[in-house]
């Protein structure tokens, strides 16, 4: 479970999952690029983790912008040389019935989520690629990749996306020694999480005690948040497992919430 001599790209880790994940690889030995829309937020993440000794480096990106993934993913291999592994991690959610769903809000959902996906992957196979060396992708999913939740049908049609984009990064990957995941976590009450308690329960007309406890964690099996820890975890076994035999695969980590 080290990653000595590895350097990752996450993307949207200053803060909540993405932050755990890049303070996970560095502890394990990686060097870690901080890739955020918020170059503040992404160099004050990277000074912590420098400040623990590990090896970090904040950087511009948002993942959107075709320009800026290319250009920020060409100064991590500047800053360390090479390129092993790549998170895709950075989203958002926005909730609404899907009769009042706005079309610019669909798009911007659409863009971060499976947009951002393709770029950043699109931006680091090159670097893989070359000469074999090889890499693991890891896309975050969610359990929405699998099931379906009211209020959140873009969030669910991007979550499902990503499954197939691994499954033909997978395909693609697999002569040139490439690896892809899709982690697919429960509710993690993070800041992106503790936004969607009020919303849904004004949109769904109950308290937000209610939205916790059955719309949240009613189908887990001990009515828990899953949080970052556990997701960072999972990035890590994955990141350091060392053959093609989970490839392609989407590992749900939900409490129970959805098994596969």
């Amino acid at each position: 479970m080290q990653l000595n001599g590895k350097v990752a790209l996450i993307t949207g880790a200053a803060s909540g999952i993405g932050k755990a994940i890049a303070e996970t690889y560095a502890k394990a030995g990686a060097a870690v690029a901080i890739a955020d829309i918020n170059l503040a937020a992404a160099q004050a993440s990277a000074d912590e983790i420098k400040a623990n000794g590990g090896k970090a480096i904040g950087v511009a990106m948002d993942v959107t912008n075709e320009e800026a993934v290319n250009a920020g993913t060409k100064a991590v291999v500047e800053a360390f040389g090479q390129l092993d592994i790549l998170i895709s991690n950075a989203g958002i959610q926005i909730v609404s019935p899907l009769v009042d769903y706005k079309f610019s809000d669909w798009k911007k959902m659409q863009a971060i989520h499976v947009d951002g996906a393709f770029l950043t992957t699109k931006a680091a196979l090159p670097y893989m690629y070359q000469d074999n060396r090889g890499g693991t992708v890891i896309y975050m999913g969610s359990v929405h990749s699998h099931e379906a939740s009211k209020l959140k049908s873009a969030y669910v049609a991007a979550k499902h996306a990503l499954l197939g984009l691994c499954r033909v990064l997978a395909k693609e990957g697999g002569e040139h020694n490439v690896r892809t995941h899709v982690i697919c976590p429960g509710f993690v009450r993070t800041p992106l999480v503790e936004k969607q308690i009020p919303e849904q329960a004004k949109e769904l007309g109950i308290s937000e005690e209610q939205v916790i406890k059955s719309v949240m964690l009613g189908n887990t099996v001990d009515g828990t948040f899953t949080t970052v820890e556990d997701v960072a975890q999972t990035a890590l076994f994955l990141a350091a497992f060392p053959s093609n035999a989970l490839t392609g695969q989407s590992i749900v980590v939900s409490h129970g919430w959805y098994m596969q």
